[in-house]
């Protein structure tokens, strides 16, 4: 039971209060007064015991009966079907010509307060059985270290003289990542560039990688970068025996898990410490990624690391 914050009875101790006053014939005051509160509390609470009972005991909403401005059902149901198009509390609130807290307090209590993935086609999850059945490859770039950014000095760093010089650009690193699809074991490096070579040259050592924990890469699932549809990337493929899977064009979700991974990664390693140069940065990384293998727990894999996952699916419990 929900008691108000201010009330001074319990439900017990009102049950004892209206049974003083009506078995044991007490004086009303009297119990009042033993109590610890007015005469007017305690004949309410036993006025409401002799017409509803033990229910009468309860706390009542002090919400008013009938709301005279209350908002048409109508309209509450132009703001849901508006929200269902991925309208913003505002322009909901623009077009219909109503207050915005209106607006936001209609769409809290019907559930629909945060637009999240509202009018979209719902997500599609998979998940492979058997490890090296499907990895996904991604690359993210990151600028190179030149002094200490934005994230450690505040926003208000852009606006010193000589932040923006040209020589504190030194162009941009790219983290090249792998992550199965069954297990999310993850494999990356920290190259140079995206060119269709590097990219060729770390598939093979990601094999290599997931050959030394048993794994048999089988397909590779990548975006529609120009060197993943090059010919050399392709032959490279094909020389190694995997399919090569793309994902459909414009939806980065169709590799969520490399999205994912990329993001954990960035929380984790890129951005969770100071680093004073890229190669300090680039030396923190073969940590981590044992720290995501072997320790860090996955919601997705009943909050066990991946490395727990591979050896349950292939059997060596190790």
């Amino acid at each position: 039971m929900r008691l108000h914050a201010n009330a001074r009875l319990s439900l017990i101790r009102r049950r004892e209060l209206v049974l003083e006053v009506i078995e044991q014939r007490r004086a009303l005051t009297e119990a009042a007064e033993a109590a610890g509160v007015s005469a007017r509390t305690a004949a309410k609470w036993v006025a409401r015991y002799r017409v509803e009972g033990e229910a009468g005991l309860l706390d009542r909403s002090s919400a008013p009966w009938r709301v005279h401005n209350r908002t048409e059902e109508a309209t509450i149901a132009v703001i849901a079907a508006l929200r269902r198009l991925r309208f913003t509390g505002p322009e909901i609130a623009e077009l219909l010509d109503r207050p915005l807290s209106t607006v936001s307090g209609i769409l809290t209590r019907i559930g629909m307060g945060k637009l999240g993935r509202l009018g979209m086609e719902p997500a599609v999850r998979y998940e492979r059985e058997r490890p090296g059945e499907l990895i996904h490859i991604d690359v993210k770039k990151l600028g190179r270290i030149a002094r200490p950014g934005h994230r450690v000095l505040g926003t208000q760093a852009r606006s010193q003289a000589g932040y923006h010089r040209k020589r504190n650009s030194l162009g941009w690193e790219f983290v090249h990542v792998a992550i199965d699809d069954a297990t999310r074991l993850a494999y990356a490096e920290v190259l140079t560039d995206e060119k269709t070579t590097t990219v060729i040259a770390f598939l093979h050592r990601a094999i290599r990688f997931y050959e030394r924990h048993g794994i048999e890469v089988q397909r590779l699932l990548t975006d529609n970068g120009s060197a993943y549809r090059s010919t050399l990337h392709a032959i490279a493929c094909r020389t190694l025996g995997i399919r090569h899977l793309r994902t459909r064009p414009y939806r980065p979700q169709t590799n969520g898990k490399a999205e994912r991974f990329i993001r954990t990664m960035l929380g984790g390693w890129a951005y969770s410490a100071i680093y004073r140069s890229s190669t300090e940065r680039t030396q923190a990384l073969d940590g981590w990624l044992f720290h995501y293998n072997h320790h860090r727990r996955h919601s997705a894999l009943g909050h066990k690391p991946p490395i727990t996952r591979l050896n349950n699916l292939l059997g060596t419990y190790s």
